[in-house]
């Protein structure tokens, strides 16, 4: 079996880009610097000691309080070691980084789910454009400031003969819940209450 420590400590010492290697859950991950990730994909794919040669997932997580507000995840494996390896990176709305489709042809769609869910923005990649939402989506779902209604909602219109988008309208009134159980009984009287009275009284 792979010592992940040690392959941590071969990667670091080969790339200067990368600036921590720790392990969690089984899986080592390593912190590099998003400008050179091409660099350190490269490293990985090629050298004999890693064989890391099927990206696996492209992604992003959101941590809308700081500068750089996202991590950039890429994982990839290597069936020689039989493990994978964790990449992340730091990139704010503006940052651009680079897209790895020249080393892994196979990340493109990958790219694309990140750039439309998330904004993340990939240069070199041929067709950066949306993959999962539909023409004209205003924002990025998965940012965590991303309202749950979205800010459209679209509809057929059977007069227009066609799909029109409209602002987001709650229809309904916010709901006043008693949370009581049915089985516990609610300390007012229920429709229908009154035929269980007028049976036990008869």
């Amino acid at each position: 079996m792979t010592d992940l420590a040690e392959l941590g400590e071969t990667i670091k010492a080969a790339l200067p880009a990368v600036s921590e290697a720790s392990i969690a859950f089984g899986e080592l991950t390593l912190t590099v610097d998003a400008t050179r990730i091409v660099e350190v994909v490269r490293f990985l794919r090629d050298d004999p000691r890693c064989r890391f040669i099927s990206p696996i997932d492209v992604t992003a997580v959101d941590y809308p309080g700081r500068a750089n507000r996202f991590d950039v995840v890429w994982h990839l494996l290597s069936p020689a070691l039989n493990t994978r390896i964790r990449l992340r990176a730091e990139a704010s709305e503006t940052t651009q980084v680079p897209s790895l489709i020249d080393v892994f042809p196979g990340v493109d769609w990958f790219e694309r789910e990140a750039y439309d869910l998330y904004g993340v923005i990939f240069t070199g990649h041929p067709d950066m454009r949306r993959i999962l939402t539909d023409y004209g989506f205003d924002g990025h779902p998965l940012r965590k400031d991303f309202p749950l209604s979205g800010f459209v909602e679209v509809r057929y219109d059977d007069d227009e003969k066609r799909v029109v988008y409209e602002p987001v309208r709650l229809n309904q009134e916010f709901r006043k819940f008693d949370f009581l159980s049915p089985w516990e009984g609610a300390d007012y009287p229920l429709p229908g209450d009154e035929k269980a009275t007028d049976k036990a009284g008869s």
